[in-house]
C-alpha cells in the first residue's frame, strides 16, 4: 500500500511535490516519535538507598507502570545485569488505565580492583521496560514479545543511581 501511495504521488502532475512532502513528513513523524503506551514513574533513573560499606546486600526500589493507551498492553522488564537485578512482576498485561507498582531488586556488588566505591562510581546497570499492544485480556507469557518483535516498543531505559542512606538521613 505504501508503494502505491508513492507511485500515485509521483505521477500526479498537479501538486505532486506537496503530496510527496506530506507522505514523507508522515513517514518521518512515525519513525521519529516512539509509541508511548505506558507512563513510568520514575521517568529517567531508579534510585536505590544503600550503605556503601555493605556489598552483597539486597536493596529495592519501585516503579509505577500505568497503561495510558486505549488497548490492553503487555509490558516486559529487561536488565543489563540479570544476575544481580530482577523485578516483580517481571511482566504483565495491563487493561486501559490500569497501573501496577513493580518492585525492583538489586544486589549491591563489591567494587572490582581499582574501582571507586559504589556510591562514587557511575552505575553501568540499566533497566529497560518494553511494551506490546495485545488483543484484550489474556494470560501473560514472555514469549509473546519474541513472536511479535516488530510490534514491541521500548518505553524507557532507566539508569541506576545509588544513594547513601546516611546522607539521606541528614
Amino acid at each position: 500500500m505504501r508503494e502505491g501511495n508513492q507511485v500515485h504521488a509521483m505521477h500526479n502532475s498537479y501538486g505532486s511535490k506537496k503530496l510527496r512532502a506530506v507522505h514523507m513528513t508522515t513517514a518521518y513523524a512515525s519513525l521519529s516519535r516512539p509509541v508511548q503506551r505506558l507512563l513510568l514513574r520514575p521517568l529517567i533513573s531508579i534510585f536505590f538507598l544503600c550503605h556503601a560499606d555493605e556489598p552483597g546486600k539486597q536493596v529495592r526500589s519501585a516503579i509505577k507502570i500505568k497503561n495510558t493507551s486505549k488497548s490492553h498492553v503487555a509490558f516486559k522488564f529487561q536488565t543489563t545485569a540479570p544476575k544481580s537485578c530482577f523485578m516483580r512482576p517481571p511482566g504483565a498485561i495491563l487493561a486501559p488505565g490500569e497501573s501496577v507498582i513493580a518492585t525492583v531488586f538489586k544486589f549491591v556488588e563489591h567494587p572490582e580492583n581499582n574501582e571507586k566505591p559504589l556510591l562514587e562510581q557511575k552505575s553501568k546497570v540499566k533497566f529497560k521496560i518494553m511494551s506490546l499492544k495485545v488483543k484484550g485480556p489474556m494470560d501473560y507469557v514472555p514469549e509473546m514479545f519474541d513472536e511479535q518483535k516488530d510490534q514491541v516498543a521500548i518505553e524507557q531505559i532507566l539508569r541506576v543511581i545509588f544513594l547513601d542512606v546516611r546522607a539521606s538521613q541528614c
